[in-house]
């Protein structure tokens, strides 16, 4: 198959979604064009190593002021900053010139935040015969996200932002859903969000329930999970690891990390620090928010993290290695949407997880204990330091994490759903 892929940043291990499905579809043998925005010289490299691999790119840089007057110009509006601040025109120009003149089988556009290239894309080819079927790949549901954050995130900022999105996000995700020929999420908790996003739009445009419509809308919704890139994130036995190491994941940027990290650092570790003081805590990832950054025990040591019960390491060459050398990974989400690929990524490694309801939500529908739940501060603390003392638990959990994920998150397995995806759809619908 011909696949334009289109994303509004730039594909690469922490935007692992469409990076990875990227892959596999080359692996699998498709031809796809990636059209993708760019900030960084970084950024540049992650997309020449996609382009190494067998993939067409296109792409244009997009400054932080463009971003910003893009979300300017959406203020007096009805439409989310979210759907517009990764809008840059010259991108779509070289999608439409590329249009023009091939034929794909089918377009794959990301997140809120490309929906507004889908839709320009669906007017470049409304008048087109035998036009490619447009997937939009919503990730998450946003609105049911920035719910949550509204109500519990611990950057005011965030809980500002998100409760002025939200009445956007609502109607413009509703509509999005019914714009396309199919919409994919993570999880079956965001399908129904969005459904339900669907329901309460048609209520108030309305003033009743279309029950044939909200089937059709179910229907246009499919579950692609994220998966794990299982020959990088391999199984290391848990005997030559520290005995005291707890790592938390991911952006540590991200509104719903930031609150999770210090969620995890100000009130479940002090209960664990009284068992076991020589605990160690290490958040790993990316451009550390300041409220994050503080939170390290450095005290002038630098480089030296001896002693430091809390060692912030920013972004890392390779989150493997620090998840294969951890004792427990901890993913003590307050809030959140989707799959969660901090805890996919630690039970490949065999590393034992205890995670909140809310980070493993999406898991827990074929699941069988291959990680602990645990809700409040209390059990969170109990259940870390009792893996702490538990060689032979961890290893259990270790087994058991790394065989669920072998099991049901790979990358070539969702390539393969996307696939079947891109094949089933119906001829579109009009505009």
């Amino acid at each position: 198959m011909k696949i334009l892929f289109v994303v509004p940043y730039t594909p690469n291990v922490i935007r692992v979604r469409p990076y990875e499905f990227v892959r596999a579809l080359l692996q699998a043998g498709h031809a796809v064009t990636l059209a993708a925005i760019w900030t960084t010289e970084a950024e540049q490299a992650d997309l020449e190593r996609l382009r190494v691999q067998g993939a067409r790119v296109l792409a244009e840089p997009i400054a932080g002021w463009h971003s910003a007057m893009n979300s300017l110009s959406a203020l007096p509006s009805r439409t989310p900053l979210q759907a517009v601040y990764s809008w840059q025109p010259r991108l779509l120009d070289r999608i439409i010139e590329v249009l023009s003149q091939e034929r794909f089988d089918a377009i794959h556009v990301e997140h809120l935040r490309g929906s507004r290239y889908a839709l320009e894309l669906k007017k470049y080819l409304a008048t087109k015969t035998d036009r490619p079927p447009i997937v939009w790949d919503s990730v998450d549901c946003i609105s049911y996200l920035f719910e949550q954050a509204a109500q519990n995130s611990r950057s005011w900022k965030s809980k500002l932002l998100t409760r002025f999105e939200l009445g956007r996000t609502r109607r413009f995700e509703a509509r999005l859903v019914e714009a396309f020929d199919r919409t994919l999420v993570t999880s079956v908790i965001d399908k129904q969000a969005l459904v339900d996003l669907v329901r309460q739009q048609r209520l108030a445009d309305d003033g009743h329930r279309d029950t044939s419509r909200l089937r059709s809308a179910e229907d246009a919704i499919a579950v692609v999970p994220n998966g794990v890139d299982l020959a990088h994130f391999g199984y290391r036995d848990g005997a030559a690891r520290p005995a005291n190491r707890v790592i938390f994941s991911g952006k540590l940027s991200y509104h719903a990390n930031v609150t999770a990290a210090l969620h995890l650092v100000n009130d479940i570790m002090p209960q664990v620090w009284q068992q076991r003081p020589d605990t160690e805590v290490w958040l790993v990832g990316k451009d550390p928010a300041p409220e994050v950054r503080v939170l390290d025990t450095d005290n002038g040591n630098g480089a030296d993290v001896t002693g430091r019960r809390v060692v912030v390491t920013g972004a890392v060459p390779d989150m493997c290695e620090y998840l294969q050398t951890s004792t427990v990974a901890v993913a003590p989400l307050l809030y959140g949407a989707g799959i969660q690929n901090k805890v996919l990524e630690a039970l490949a490694c065999g590393t034992p997880v205890v995670a909140s309801p809310q980070a493993v939500a999406a898991l827990a529908q074929n699941s069988a204990g291959e990680f602990v739940v645990a809700d409040s501060n209390v059990e969170f603390a109990d259940a870390i330091v009792r893996l702490l003392a538990s060689p032979a638990r961890r290893a259990e959990l270790g087994i058991a994490g790394h065989a669920y994920v072998n099991q049901h998150y790979s990358w070539q397995r969702a390539a393969l759903q996307l696939e079947t995806i891109y094949r089933s759809c119906e001829p579109p619908h009009p505009l």
